[in-house]
C-alpha cells in the first residue's frame, strides 16, 4: 500500500458565473494547478485568507466536486467523479469534519442514529455490531455510551464536534479533511478538541488535511503547511521551516497579521481571562 494517502497533480477548478439576460457567462478559475501530497499519518495544513481556494480544494479532496483539470489520487488510485470511477471503498476512505458543530448534525436523529448510519449504508454490519461500535467510538472521543440515545440539541458545541469526529471515524477512514474544526468553539474547548485530534491520529495512524484561515492552531497540528493565494500555491514547506522563515511576501504578510499561538498559549489565555474575572468578582 502506498505511503501517500492523497495526492493532487495540477488540480484546476473553474466555475461559470453570469449568464443572465444582459450578462455573458464567464469562467472564474478558483484553483490554478495545485500540486500536493500527504503521507500516511501526517497532517497537511492548507492556509490562506477567505477566497483563496481552500474550500474549493476541500470539496475536490472529499469527492464532492470534480476538478476541471488535473488528477486526484486516493491511496494511489485515480479518482474521477465525472467518469464514475469512485468506489464505495474510496468514499469510505475520505471523511470530513465541518466547521459548524451545530449545523453538521441532523437535529431529528439521536446520536446513535448519527453514528450508525454510515455503517448501515455501507451494509454488511449487523445492527447489534453497529450499536457496539458506535458506543465504543463515543467513549473514544471522550463522551459516554449513555449519550447514544440523546439528541444533538442536548450537547454543547464541543461535545457536538466530538460527535461529528466520531461519525467521521465510523468507517475507519484513511483521510480526514478538517474544515476549520475548532474555529466555532470557545478557546478552552479548542485545546481539548485539538488534543483529541492529535491522540486519534496517533492511535489510528490517520492522515489529516487541515483547512484553516487562522494560524493559531496550525503550528500545533500540522507537519506540512501549504499557503494558498488567489488559487495558487505560493509556499509549501514543513511547519518548522515556514513558521521560522516564511519565504513568500504573501506568507510573510499573512503571518504578520495573524496572532500565532499553540495549545499552551491558548490555555494561558484562558487562565488569564479566568483570573481577571475572579479579580473583578472579588
Amino acid at each position: 500500500m502506498s505511503d501517500i494517502v492523497v495526492e493532487g497533480r495540477g488540480l484546476v477548478r473553474d466555475y461559470v458565473t453570469g449568464g443572465s439576460l444582459f450578462g455573458q457567462k464567464k469562467a472564474v478559475r478558483a484553483l490554478k494547478g495545485i500540486d500536493f501530497k500527504v503521507e500516511r499519518g501526517k497532517t497537511l495544513a492548507v492556509v490562506g485568507e477567505s477566497g483563496c481556494g481552500k474550500s474549493t480544494l476541500a470539496r475536490i479532496i472529499t469527492l464532492i466536486d470534480p476538478a476541471t483539470e488535473g488528477q486526484l489520487l486516493i491511496e494511489g488510485q485515480p479518482v474521477d467523479i465525472n467518469h464514475g470511477s469512485i468506489t464505495r471503498k474510496m468514499r469510505s476512505a475520505v471523511q470530513i469534519v465541518f466547521q459548524n458543530p451545530y449545523g453538521s448534525l441532523n437535529p431529528r436523529q439521536k446520536v446513535g442514529q448519527v453514528l450508525t448510519e454510515p455503517l448501515r449504508l455501507q451494509g454488511g454490519v449487523p445492527e447489534a455490531e453497529r450499536r457496539r461500535r458506535a458506543m465504543a467510538m463515543l467513549e473514544r472521543v471522550g463522551l459516554k455510551a449513555e449519550h447514544y440515545n440523546r439528541f444533538p440539541h442536548m450537547f454543547s458545541g464541543g461535545q457536538r464536534q466530538r460527535i461529528a469526529i466520531a461519525r467521521a471515524l465510523m468507517l475507519n477512514p484513511a483521510l480526514l479533511v478538517l474544515d476549520e474544526p475548532v474555529s466555532a468553539l470557545d478557546l478552552s474547548v479548542q485545546a481539548q478538541v485539538l488534543n483529541l485530534l492529535k491522540d486519534l491520529q496517533d492511535e489510528f495512524n490517520l492522515t489529516y488535511v487541515f483547512i484553516s484561515h487562522d494560524l493559531s492552531v496550525v503550528r500545533y497540528l500540522a507537519d506540512q503547511v501549504m499557503v494558498l493565494w488567489k488559487g495558487e500555491v505560493v509556499e509549501d514547506a514543513s511547519r518548522d521551516a515556514i513558521f521560522s522563515a516564511p519565504q513568500h511576501p504573501y506568507t510573510q504578510k499573512l503571518f504578520a497579521a495573524t496572532p500565532v499561538a499553540d495549545v499552551d498559549s491558548i490555555r494561558t489565555r484562558v487562565a488569564a481571562r479566568a483570573a481577571e474575572r475572579a479579580r473583578l468578582a472579588g
